[in-house]
Formats: C-alpha cells, structure tokens, sequence
C-alpha cells in the first residue's frame, strides 16, 4: 500500500495536548481566504496574511495567490479539523472558495446512459449490477453505436454538455475497444464531452480511447484505502490507483470521487477525500455519492447518512480540490431541495442530470430545472476551470455583493 499511495503524508506518531489541537485548527486555514469587514476597508480581503484590496486581487500576484489553494499534502489531521468546522464556517469558507475558480450560479449538467448493464464479476456490496446478488437488474448487451447516439442528441437537447457511459465490466476486454472507440467519436462529433466508466483500465486501452476523443474517464476509488475491503474483495484499493494512473498518463482528465453511507465511519470519509486529494494530480471531476440502498445487495437494508454529513463531506471536497468540478451523484434525490441547495452552497457544481442513474432513479429534468429557477442557477454547458477575478462575499447581505 505505501508504495502505491507514498504520497500520502503519515499521521503524527506523539499525542498532541488540547492547545495544540486548537492551534491547528487556526493554522490550517492560513491559506484561504479569511473575509475582513470593516469602516476603513470594507473590500478588502486578507490571504496568507497579507492585507489586499479587491483590485489589486485583479493583477499578476493574485494568480500566485491562487495557487496556494492547490495542495498535495493534506493531513488526517487538517482533514478532520475541517469536517469539525460549525456548519456554517465550514459552508462560507467552501462558497469562498469556490467563488475564486467557478461562477457560483452556474452548474454543469451531465447524463448518465449505462450502455452494458448487469453481469459484472465483482462483488461490489452496494451495486445492483453484480452478478452475485439477486436484484431486478438482469444482464444485457453493449449497446449498439447508433441507439448510444440517439441518447446523446436528446441528452444534449435537454441541456448536458457531458455525456456520461458506464458498462458493468470488471475491465475492459481489448475485443471490445474498438466498438467502444467508435461510440465516443460518435458522440464527441455531437459537440459534447465524454466520459466513460468501464472498470480497470490498462495502458493502451486508455491510449486508445484518448485517440478516439475520449474527455474523461470515470473510476470512483469509492472509499478510503482501509475501509476498501469492507466493500470490496475481488480487486484492491491499489488496483483503482493504477486506473487512475492509466487514465492520467494517457492525457485523459480523471474523474474520481466515492461513496458515503456504507456503513463506515467519519474518518473513512477523511481517508476518501485524503486519498483523492493527495493524487499527483487532482480529480477533473469529483463525484459525491449517498448510497442508495439496493435490495438484495449485502448494502440493500444500510440505514441512510445524515443528510448534513453529505453537505460537510462536499464542502471539504470544495476546499481541498478548489479548481475539480465536485458533482452530486447518486443519493441527491433523498436530500431535497434544501438539502441539495446547501450543497451548491458548499461548492456542488455539477449534478447527473436525467431520470436514472445506471440502476437507481434520478429526480427528473423538470424537477432540477424548476429548482435552479428557484435558485437562480443557470446550466454551463461544457465544463472549463477558469481563474474568476470575482471578488469573494463580504458577509454584509448586500444584494450587489453576491453574499445572499
């Protein structure tokens, strides 16, 4: 394991007293933005220490600044002192930082089309998919090019800009890259991202699909490195590692993000974001998932997480990823309207948009766009990070600040 992850910073061996645990609660956020409200400088923003007004933010130093964001080297410890954070700290520093790379009302729509269902090997306790559990999902065949480019015309018409593809494969067979190659193209030529989610990946395979215009490549690490067991057998937490590696190696963008609510503890969930932030380069896309308990799955009776949980767990992902699109996934049903607002509140900026996900069901297209009228939300149609010069809220409730 310390070979695969030995970018992953040890915990500390010696107890610390409690002050030293409050002083690095107060440490650890050196790097962001801390909002300065007074007479004298009402725009003013302090950033690691250093006082600057919301237009000298604007010139060449403010890209240095940015960067700072960008960390490799995240701790247990940090990790854990931000999930501790009262909510309503932790939501104003996540919209904080995510006013700096993303426009705060605009959220990506992505579709979902499982093209191969049901009949996969692995024994994944949480997916109706696998071949070893009795579930209503029963096997089917890849499907052809010309139907997988009839889901992507509607797709795009309803307003996703990614197209999203899985097949339950342990891993793709070589037999099959060449049908698959030829689906991406299909639908890259209708001017959308794509992305693809076919289980592990070797090194020509990912070369391949990078010829044919594949965006992104789909491969959820799903938990942290010691909680993976609990979840799955028939391949390791260091096998999802060497994916991802294929897949960035290739010059594909990674999409990768986990599972919360199987029954692990809050410091899996620390473990999970660790993981992925600590990678050699962050996630493209970050998924967020609630499990949806499946019957017949050995998941099919777990009880669901708080909903307040999932909101911390994006609002840290925020945080330790500023510039990775953070996606709400499956589970967004179960949080509602409000729940699902603080998590655009915490940093959520793209959702799968659609009436399924794979096997579980989706709110529908209606339902998600009556809520961003509610919201005042608009859909980006293709995903770009950008280095906004938005000047971050100022907590003062003035409608022309942004901060309401």
């Amino acid at each position: 394991m310390n070979k695969i992850l030995g970018y992953l910073p040890r915990r500390r061996a010696q107890a610390r007293t409690a002050s030293e645990k409050n002083m690095e609660v107060k440490s650890i956020m050196e790097n962001e933005v801390d909002i300065m409200t007074s007479e004298a400088a009402p725009h003013s923003v302090t950033i690691s220490s250093v006082e600057v007004s919301s237009d000298e933010a604007k010139t060449s130093n403010d890209a240095d600044m940015r960067s700072a964001d960008v960390r490799y080297n995240w701790t247990r410890e940090e990790i854990e002192a931000l999930y501790n954070l009262p909510m309503m700290d932790l939501l104003f520093r996540a919209q904080t930082m995510h006013r700096k790379y993303f426009d705060p009302n605009k959220v990506q729509l992505s579709t979902l089309l499982n093209i191969k269902e049901g009949g996969c090997a692995e024994d994944c306790k949480y997916c109706s998919q696998s071949s070893r559990y009795k579930t209503d999902v029963g096997a089917s065949k890849l499907m052809d090019k010309d139907t997988v480019v009839e889901y992507a015309k509607k797709a795009k018409a309803n307003g996703s800009g990614r197209f999203c593809m899985g097949a339950a494969w342990r891993n793709v067979k070589d037999r099959d890259i060449d049908k698959i190659s030829e689906i991406v193209t299909a639908v890259k030529d209708l001017g959308m991202e794509t992305c693809m989610t076919l289980g592990m990946l070797n090194k020509d395979q990912a070369d391949s699909l990078k010829e044919a215009g594949l965006d992104y490549y789909n491969h959820n690490i799903d938990t942290s490195p010691e909680y993976y067991p609990e979840v799955i057998t028939t391949r390791s937490f260091d096998d999802r590692i060497e994916t991802l590696g294929n897949v960035r190696d290739a010059g594909l963008n990674v999409c990768s993000g986990g599972i919360i609510g199987m029954g692990e503890e809050r410091k899996d969930r620390v473990g999970l974001l660790m993981a992925l932030a600590n990678l050699p380069k962050h996630p493209g896309s970050v998924p967020i998932n609630m499990l949806v308990p499946v019957k017949g799955t050995p998941f099919g009776d777990m009880q669901r997480i708080d909903s307040f949980e999932m909101i911390r767990t994006v609002a840290v992902a925020r945080l330790m990823m500023p510039k990775s699109y953070v996606r709400l996934s499956a589970g967004r049903r179960s949080l509602g309207d409000e729940g699902q607002a603080m998590c655009f509140m915490a940093g959520a900026n793209s959702i799968f948009y659609g009436d399924k996900l794979l096997t579980t069901a989706n709110p529908e297209e209606n339902e998600d766009m009556a809520l961003f009228a509610r919201l005042g939300l608009e859909t980006e149609q293709k995903g770009a990070v950008v280095e906004r010069n938005h000047e971050a809220p100022r907590g003062c409730g003035s409608p022309d600040c942004g901060c309401v």
